[in-house]
């Protein structure tokens, strides 16, 4: 059981992030939409995708309390994919994401665990602003933060990270 807190949505648990999701993490990296919306990050093993979770996500979680959440089905306890609140070493306002399995898309889960994530960014973690950061082809994920009341802002980059990106802003007012 985490200490990070988790949410619950009508159909979906999302639960910070842990090493026993490796498996699931290791197939998500590897799907192709990833590779070509998110990037190659070499998580080849389970072992690789333990790794990846203990030097990305943890780091993220303890300082902010926040970070990498899995969206599992409550129905059957299937893992789907994943949203996450993320801060950035350059940036001043955290930035949403997420990433799902092919069998999961366009079934309306990204948008029920990240507008969950809206609110608990507000309420929970009382931040008032997030960015959201996507390829120009990825109309999937533009669409998406545009039904989350993003807009766009203009062209940004990720640190450690030369690609141009769709930069989406929102600020989190009291009128939601």
């Amino acid at each position: 059981m985490s200490i990070y807190k988790q949410f619950q949505t009508p159909r979906l648990l999302i639960k910070p992030i842990d090493t026993d999701d490796a498996a699931f993490i290791l197939e998500l990296m590897n799907t192709p939409k990833w590779i070509e919306n998110i990037g190659n990050r070499n998580v080849k093993t389970v072992k690789d995708a333990k790794d990846y979770i203990i030097e990305k996500a943890f780091p993220q979680l303890k300082k902010y309390g926040y970070g990498n959440y899995v969206a599992i089905r409550t129905s059957d306890n299937t893992r789907l994919g994943t949203c996450g609140l993320y801060h950035r070493e350059d940036r001043e306002d955290p930035d949403i994401g997420f990433a799902f399995l092919p069998a999961y898309i366009g079934k309306g889960y990204a948008f029920e665990a990240a507008n969950q994530l809206l609110i608990a960014a507000k309420e929970d973690y009382c931040l008032t602003e997030l960015s959201g950061y996507t390829l120009e082809t990825n109309l999937a994920s533009r669409k998406l933060l545009e039904r989350l009341g993003f807009s766009l802002k203009g062209i940004g980059k990720l640190p450690n990270n030369e690609e141009e990106l769709l930069h989406y802003y929102r600020a989190l007012s009291d009128d939601k």
